[in-house]
């Protein structure tokens, strides 16, 4: 809008409404930097645009404030009339009315300066003490037996981690140590839940675990009996504690951090889809390479096989043997018995000679006697012979390979380079090994080893 002054203007600097509250505004802005102020919240206005306007005020005076979404959308808690806050901002004016206004950068509740200001200073004290040095923190298992889950038992993040756990991979057990997450004495009861849970070693990984809150709410995680209690645990610790945006000093001297309690639930557990795939993978490399190695391993038993002498054609042997020691006795029989008719013989003649009635008799008896004892030492030897055949026969299956691994024995080798193994500590966990039993073969995989 324009207008005619009714007085000369030649000289003057006229300002307009508009030049004025955008000098001021530029004043008010290079004046002062961004300062804190602490007051009383009230006229709380939420527009559909998002951004916030109120009036901080104290027992003798007030002033406008906004605070615009890209801003607000970072306060952890919902403001209301009557809340006493802490706000940083910076001093300008809202051109368009000519009202000096502040314009927020950052809210918390009065109060948390105090806090955040402990937690700094705790912070460097425990990293100074190397609680946050990296070379600690210990790896979390791939696949653990048991999970451990230190929080509420009636709070939202119990149910969440749960849920997540019975997603992921339903078969591994879960033990929950309950413990209070907020309030006096939580911090302590924390710690000494956590040291129990090393005490005990019933689990492989611990997720240490609560909801969202304001700083004072998270504040058990930021004390220091809880701190040293994780930094000296034996199990892998993994906490997940509030937001994304919330960090505590159990995050920083945990083992790994998840943003949330379902971000540490999945970060334990490893997904049963992908492990089913992996697995599925690893059995069809496993059957094409069984398949392999048991076709090698027949070809060798093909190749042995024609080297080594059939156990019948040594029983042949023996059998033949046998009846040339039977032939043998035989003639030897024949021979006594021809000598023991010379013998009679001559005794005959003898006795014509001399006709002693009782000579011949005894001789007679002489005569039987040392028959019968010479047909008992050819049958003696004879079943020492016997005997000593069915002693080669059984000796000759013992030393077979065949009727070792008939018996449940199995022969063991690396999978790699089909070496034989004779002791536990010639293989380590996670090595291939095949065993060789009296009909077909098993290649697995070394897990865990008893050296003792």
């Amino acid at each position: 809008m324009s207008f005619e002054p009714a007085y000369p203007l030649a000289g003057r600097d006229i300002y307009t409404v508009s030049r004025l509250n955008r000098e001021v505004h530029t004043v008010l802005e290079g004046s002062f930097p961004l300062i804190w102020l602490a007051g009383e919240l009230s006229n709380l206005a939420r527009p559909g645009s998002g951004h916030w306007y109120f009036t901080l005020k104290d027992e003798a005076a007030q002033v406008r404030a906004a605070m615009f979404r890209n801003r607000n959308q970072l306060v952890k808690f919902r403001p209301q009339d009557g809340m006493q806050v802490m706000v940083r901002a910076r001093i300008g004016l809202y051109e368009a009315r000519g009202e000096f206004q502040l314009v927020i950068e950052h809210m918390e509740v009065a109060g948390d300066g105090a806090l955040r200001q402990a937690f700094e200073q705790l912070k460097q004290k425990l990293d100074q003490a190397g609680l946050f040095d990296l070379g600690h923190k210990q790896p979390l298992p791939s696949l653990p037996a048991r999970i451990g889950v230190i929080t509420s038992p009636s709070g939202a993040a119990i149910h969440d981690i749960l849920t997540t756990l019975k997603r992921r991979f339903p078969g591994i057990p879960v033990i929950v140590y309950p413990v209070p997450v907020q309030g006096a004495g939580a911090g302590r009861d924390i710690a000494r839940m956590i040291r129990l849970a090393g005490e005990r070693n019933e689990c492989d990984v611990l997720i240490l675990a609560r909801g969202g809150g304001s700083l004072e709410d998270l504040w058990a995680f930021n004390e220091e009996e809880v701190a040293h209690a994780i930094h000296a645990c034996p199990i892998p610790v993994v906490s997940g504690i509030g937001h994304e945006v919330d960090v505590t000093i159990a995050d920083l001297v945990a083992d790994q951090r998840a943003p949330t309690p379902t971000g540490a639930a999945e970060l334990v557990t490893p997904d049963q889809t992908e492990w089913r795939t992996r697995l599925e993978k690893l059995q069809q490399r496993l059957g094409r390479a069984r398949q392999r190695q048991f076709d090698d391993y027949r070809q060798r038993l093909k190749w042995l096989a024609n080297r080594l002498p059939h156990p019948a054609r040594r029983i042949e042997e023996r059998l033949q043997r046998l009846d040339e020691l039977e032939l043998r006795r035989n003639r030897a029989t024949q021979h006594i018995l021809r000598h023991r008719r010379a013998q009679l013989a001559m005794l005959q003649e003898r006795l014509q000679q001399f006709s002693p009635r009782q000579r011949l008799d005894r001789n007679t008896l002489l005569l039987r006697e040392l028959t019968q004892r010479a047909r008992r030492a050819l049958h003696y030897r004879l079943t020492q012979q016997r005997q000593h055949l069915g002693h080669l026969t059984h000796s000759l299956e013992t030393v077979s390979p065949l009727a070792t691994l008939s018996r449940g024995y199995a022969i063991v080798t690396i999978d790699s380079d089909d070496r034989v193994i004779r002791t536990a500590t010639e293989v380590a966990p996670g090595d291939s090994i095949n065993t060789r039993l009296y009909q077909g073969s098993l290649v697995s995989t070394v897990t865990r080893v008893h050296k003792k």
